[in-house]
């Protein structure tokens, strides 16, 4: 069997708008990851960037369900021995509002070269509104 390839100027790309305002973390990180990846487009091939660019807004307003917001941990490391630092999901969002869903995304995107070219077409903010009204986005819901 072939590989199939789409050359890139053929992909039709869209903008999406998803207002992330009370939706569950994980319901808004899959269905971005699925849109940036391109999974529901007809020419989907897991090697190429096919997908569309996704807006989220109202990031900061994000909810998880359950006692997730004190018990869910997050670490990253400083590089020094016993570097390793831990925050819990309240004290994220406080500090920085769009971080746990952009982990979110991160974690649900291929890793390697292209997971990271797909990130570039996420675009999170914390409030709602967001500089890409010339891109002409269609709005989307969960």
């Amino acid at each position: 069997m072939k590989t199939s390839f789409i050359k890139p100027a053929l992909v039709e790309r869209k903008w999406f708008v998803l207002d992330a305002q009370g939706k569950p973390l994980g319901r808004v990180a899959s269905r971005v990851a699925a849109i940036v990846r391109g999974k529901e487009k007809v020419v989907y091939a897991p090697h190429q960037e096919v997908g569309d660019f996704v807006i989220v807004v109202n990031a900061d307003k994000i909810v998880v369900t359950g006692r997730k917001a004190k018990q869910k941990l997050y670490h990253h490391h400083t590089g020094y021995v016993g570097g390793l630092k831990t925050t819990t999901f309240e004290k994220l969002i406080i500090r920085h509002p769009v971080s746990p869903l952009e982990k979110a995304i991160k974690g649900m995107l291929p890793k390697g070269p292209l997971g990271r070219k797909l990130f570039l077409n996420v675009k999170l903010y914390a409030g709602p509104e967001h500089p890409h009204n010339a891109q002409s986005p269609e709005l989307i819901s969960l």
